[in-house]
């Protein structure tokens, strides 16, 4: 493929309502380039998570320039690459891999979504203690973005309590701890993250009770399929100032754009669009 041609994929399970070719076709028909967005579903094609080698042979055979990767497979995509960036290699997750003179690089782009998408849409909110939901992939990208956000304290649950405790253990003691009582922790939490697939239209419900959530909580959501979750809904029927998830993915969606193509987008442009499609698939 010449410079301005560009395959480029997503791998993951339940992703036929992904946003992200849209996305990324419509900046790159801005930026005058030949670029197709390609899913390989895991659920369409009747393959278990197991297949992930076999899909990212597939796309490195058929010349793709990267594939982004969701749910379930950020974290054991890493045994499949040659190396990692920084990003990537600090977080053990990788969300975009790069395809480049016969190296597979694995980078993390969720970090940098979460992290400007809060600091547009929760500006000045209270960030003594945060509750975060979710120590995978995403949970681990969106931790380590809430301490650069300066959140001075993060409790983390996680299905599996070895998975939040391996990840409370990347930070100090004082900033970040596993916990089983997310009840108690909200308690004193001025907000909540929420980074688990619960909300996804193949996820439906709420990730913890309803009580919990007081007025004067901030609630963040990655999930974006529906722009408003039950969660964020739930929040903001009780006043609470709420952040969705759809932000986080354009933002990462735009870094990963430059990372394939070389060529910065326009991020704003990206975010209207997105809206657009939200609307459209209201």
């Amino acid at each position: 493929m010449h410079d301005k041609e560009f395959l480029v994929g997503l791998i993951g399970a339940d992703i036929q309502m992904s946003k992200s070719p849209a996305l990324h076709e419509t900046e790159a028909r801005h930026q005058g380039l030949d670029y197709r967005y390609e899913l390989l579903d895991f659920a369409e094609r009747g393959l278990p998570a197991s297949a992930l080698p076999d899909l990212l042979d597939e796309e490195e055979q058929r010349d793709f320039a990267g594939s982004n990767i969701t749910h379930p497979c950020k974290q054991t995509v890493i045994a499949h690459l040659n190396r990692l960036s920084e990003d990537a290699e600090m977080l053990g997750a990788v969300n975009t891999v790069v395809f480049r003179n016969g190296e597979r690089i694995g980078h993390n782009t969720d970090w940098y979504g979460f992290y400007e998408n809060f600091r547009r849409g929760l500006p000045a909110v209270a960030k003594s203690h945060a509750v975060l939901l979710g120590a995978g992939g995403a949970g681990v990208a969106v931790a380590h973005a809430a301490i650069k956000l300066g959140i001075e304290r993060l409790s983390i649950l996680d299905q599996d309590s070895k998975r939040a405790e391996t990840l409370a253990g990347r930070f100090s003691r004082d900033c970040a701890r596993a916990t089983t009582d997310v009840g108690s922790d909200l308690r004193s939490a001025d907000g909540l993250i929420h980074a688990t697939p619960t909300g996804m239209k193949s996820h439906p419900g709420l990730p913890i009770e309803a009580e919990w959530l007081l007025p004067r909580h901030w609630v963040a959501d990655i999930v974006y399929m529906p722009l408003v979750t039950e969660l964020l809904a739930l929040a903001e029927r009780k006043g609470c100032r709420t952040l969705r998830g759809g932000g986080m993915t354009v933002y990462q969606a735009a870094a990963a754009f430059e990372l394939f193509t070389g060529i910065a987008p326009d991020a704003e442009r990206m975010s209207r669009h997105f809206m657009d499609l939200c609307r459209q698939s209201a």
